[in-house]
């Protein structure tokens, strides 16, 4: 016991020490890396425009999965945990869905698999189609607060220091995963706050974490305690925790989707898991689906308008109400208890992006892509009435789902970057006397089925993915893969798009279904082939 309350009160006090020197900053908890789907990192302590075209900036490791693709679906996603402290002491953890129903957790601080979890699901997966591909489709997410993220104390987050390991007093050895989860437990018995973790499991245990460093799940800054637990959804409609140190399942799978279900844009907010459905996969209605952790009802909303556009799913305002974009061309605000429409706009053609929201001068703005290429510009405050719509452009019709990212520089411009067929774009918000506009602002170098960029500290980072794209539905998987090329990644300047940096041949294979995750200096991306790659900058060990 002794052993226990000194391991306990040293871990106190170096889970703030680490908070406030080490790693810290905004965490990518989930698709898009914050409930808004902006995928921006406000800061970085290494990497900024300067250091990614200097010696330093570069491939750092990659690590091969024992995962089989379904159909083109191979790795999710990653999200992400950038200082778990334990009783091994500080760990950085990216975690990743494999399409065979894996889950995958990389310690990247040393670029090795860490554990790895396979999932034993109830009945044998069906074949795979195109539309509906079957296995583990939807990414992999820690809870996340739907406060807009802020830059941290000082405007500094990501790492600061080296990894160090966790010991008990002299001549008494490190503390169990048992000691710990029964002091996390004692610690975690207060009341939950408006973006507190999911309730701790039946038997009074607690999460596998001691303390962490951080602000409400997902921001970034401030001291207290994360939640350590990462989600999962397999392919029978099962939505597993899983403990980030081991991946232990604390208490039984739910039920949350029909099995088979084309599901994406898996969130945990508030207490509820959120995911989309497309394609009516698996008898599951095209929607949105909601998971309450604590009670463990289930609540939906069905689609009149198609499927739901895009691959982050809903959106989350800071005032906790969802946005779904339609493949049908509507574009709803929805409670985030009931799934109630509250608001709706209706657009021409139908969406292929999932909504991004963002915050403008004294608005809460939204964006969506549209399948002639247009964005639509909408107030959150007055939602069915559009404040702009750009032309319609051949460079981003007819996109496969996918999302847009956001992000403001430090003059204040505000810019959207969309993914097109050969290219990134990127818009700027204007604002002439009260009637905000998009204007053009640049247009990347050419790149093969680009994929979403993100935002870190000014650089955008961009994936030309190298996937095969036809809209031949005769075309098999295999033969798309065949005919795809190796992803390249590339750095630009986020407010000129000039291109910074490029990744070359490090690459062996394309990329389709994922997407970039980052921060804490470093980027992840996981490729057809079951490869996961890290980019970067080196963080010194002890």
């Amino acid at each position: 016991m002794r052993r226990m309350m000194g391991f306990v009160a040293a871990l106190v006090v170096v889970s703030a020490a680490h908070a406030q020197f080490g790693r810290g900053g905004a965490e990518w908890t989930t698709s898009a890396g914050d409930a808004q789907r902006s995928s921006w990192i406000r800061t970085d302590p290494k990497i900024s425009k300067d250091s990614v075209q200097k010696p330093g900036f570069q491939f750092l490791w990659k690590v091969k999965f024992n995962n089989d693709p379904r159909e083109l679906n191979s790795l999710t996603s990653a999200s992400l945990m950038n200082s778990y402290i334990g009783y091994r002491g500080f760990r950085s953890y990216a975690f990743t869905g494999g399409s065979s129903n894996s889950v995958f957790a990389v310690d990247t601080d040393l670029g090795r698999l860490e554990w790895q979890k396979q999932f034993a699901l109830g009945a044998q997966p069906a074949a795979g189609t195109w539309a509906c591909p079957g296995g583990m489709t939807a990414n992999l997410t820690r809870p996340t607060s739907t406060a807009f993220p802020d830059a941290g104390p000082g405007g500094r987050g990501g790492r600061g220091g080296p990894a160090h390991s966790g010991v008990g007093e002299a001549g008494e050895g490190a503390a169990t995963i048992k000691e710990i989860n029964a002091a996390a437990a004692g610690r975690g018995a207060g009341g939950r706050g408006a973006n507190a973790a999911a309730p701790a499991p039946p038997g009074g245990r607690g999460a596998d974490a001691a303390g962490r460093g951080g602000r409400a799940p997902g921001g970034g800054g401030g001291f207290g305690r994360q939640p350590s637990l990462v989600y999962a959804l397999s392919s029978d409609g099962m939505l597993h925790s899983l403990y980030v140190s081991n991946g232990e399942e604390p208490e039984v799978p739910v039920h949350f989707l029909p099995a088979g279900a084309n599901a994406g844009g898996l969130i945990v907010a508030d207490g509820v898991a959120y995911a989309a459905t497309s394609q009516g996969c698996g008898s599951a209605a095209n929607g949105v689906w909601a998971l309450d952790l604590a009670s463990k009802a289930v609540t939906s909303w069905k689609s009149a308008s198609g499927g739901v556009a895009g691959s982050a799913g809903v959106a989350i305002n800071s005032d906790g109400t969802l946005y779904v974009a339609t493949e049908g061309g509507e574009l709803l605000s929805l409670d985030a208890k009931t799934l109630s429409p509250k608001d709706a706009y209706k657009a021409g053609p139908g969406f292929t992006s999932s909504p991004v929201i963002f915050q403008y001068k004294d608005k809460t703005l939204i964006a969506a892509l549209a399948k002639d290429g247009s964005i639509q510009l909408l107030d959150t405050a007055a939602l069915s009435k559009s404040l702009f719509k750009t032309p319609a452009s051949p460079a981003t019709a007819d996109q496969p789902p996918g999302a847009l990212a956001s992000w403001q520089d430090s003059a204040g411009t505000r810019l959207i970057l969309a993914p097109g067929s050969s290219a990134i774009v990127a818009w700027k918000v204007a604002d002439q006397n009260g009637a905000l506009s998009l204007q053009p602002a640049w247009t990347s170098r050419e790149m093969v089925s680009p994929l979403t960029p993100m935002i870190l500290n000014g650089v955008a980072f961009a994936v030309s993915s190298g996937e095969f794209r036809t809209n031949d539905t005769k075309v098999t998987a295999a033969q798309r893969a065949q005919r795809s090329t190796p992803a390249v990644l590339y750095a630009l300047d986020g407010t000129t798009g000039k291109e910074l940096w490029s990744s070359g041949k490090t690459m062996t294979s394309f990329v389709h279904g994922g997407g970039l995750s980052g921060g804490a200096s470093q980027l992840y991306l996981g490729t057809y082939d079951g490869t996961f790659y890290a980019f970067g900058i080196w963080i010194e060990h002890e």
